[in-house]
């Protein structure tokens, strides 16, 4: 796409930034021109721009992860707290030390990151931007990972609330993503055509691609966002399609017949 964001230059974190949506943002945010640092726990075959390990459940680890890029490049801009998930678990039968991992990793990672961001943020004359990476399962059941569903609802409050404390420096949205085609499509969804007939059940037809996370990403960390704070875009192709719709003989569809 030949579109400029101005984020030339921009020194940007993307936590857990190197595979499936973590790579598309990392990609996007490359291709505008910005330094790209990507962490995860293990270090990966390929990553875009920089790579340094940290685990960011832990405090220590997050710590000099920050201070480390700031003294190399001597800014931090934009953090993305992209790192998260969770295997499928019923509720009842999980334990608490699987729904205690789950809770730190997609809400308690992305505070303790969030924090030490903003305090290099709020130093720099242009403050900075955060975008946490929320859910979908976050304001529907998530049946199956009903912890991880309770944690990315948590994300999205804590977005509006951190926006308000850190105002004016440091801007903090979230993007609620919906299905997304990655590497891990298959194991969930199933075959190729699993695949597709999930899709179909996207008002848009298709399932998100990577880029497709990381040019909201982009959007919300860019200038041109200067206006938005404490927001929560849900990039989701239009949502599901009601159940009753499978039931019923109404053809709901707006094609020409």
């Amino acid at each position: 796409m030949g579109i400029d964001l101005g984020l030339t230059g921009a020194v940007v974190l993307v936590t857990g930034g190197v595979r499936g949506v973590g790579a598309g943002i990392s990609r996007v945010f490359a291709g505008q021109g910005a330094t790209v640092v990507t962490c995860a726990r293990h270090a990966p075959e390929t990553t875009v721009g920089e790579f340094r390990a940290c685990d960011v459940r832990d405090a220590g680890q997050v710590g000099s992860l920050i201070s480390g890029i700031v003294t190399d490049h001597g800014r931090l801009d934009v953090v993305v707290n992209n790192a998260g998930g969770s295997p499928f678990a019923p509720a009842a039968e999980a334990s608490p030390r699987f729904h205690d991992k789950v809770v730190q990793l997609n809400l308690l990672a992305p505070l303790l990151v969030a924090q030490q961001a903003n305090a290099v943020m709020r130093r720099q004359d242009t403050g900075g931007a955060i975008v946490m990476v929320s859910s979908v399962s976050g304001k529907r059941p998530s049946p199956g990972t009903a912890a991880y569903g309770a944690a990315k609802a948590g994300l999205d409050n804590l977005t509006a609330s951190l926006a308000v404390e850190w105002a004016p420096k440091v801007r903090v949205n979230a993007l609620d993503v919906g299905m997304v085609c990655t590497e891990q499509a298959h194991p969930h969804y199933g075959s190729e055509a699993a695949v597709a007939a999930v899709g179909k059940t996207v008002p848009l037809g298709r399932l998100a691609d990577p880029d497709d996370v990381g040019w909201c990403a982009a959007f919300l960390a860019s200038g041109l966002a200067s206006y938005v704070s404490g927001a929560t875009l849900l990039v989701h192709g239009g949502g599901e399609m009601p159940a009753f719709h499978a039931a019923t003989d109404v053809n709901y569809s707006q094609e020409d017949p």
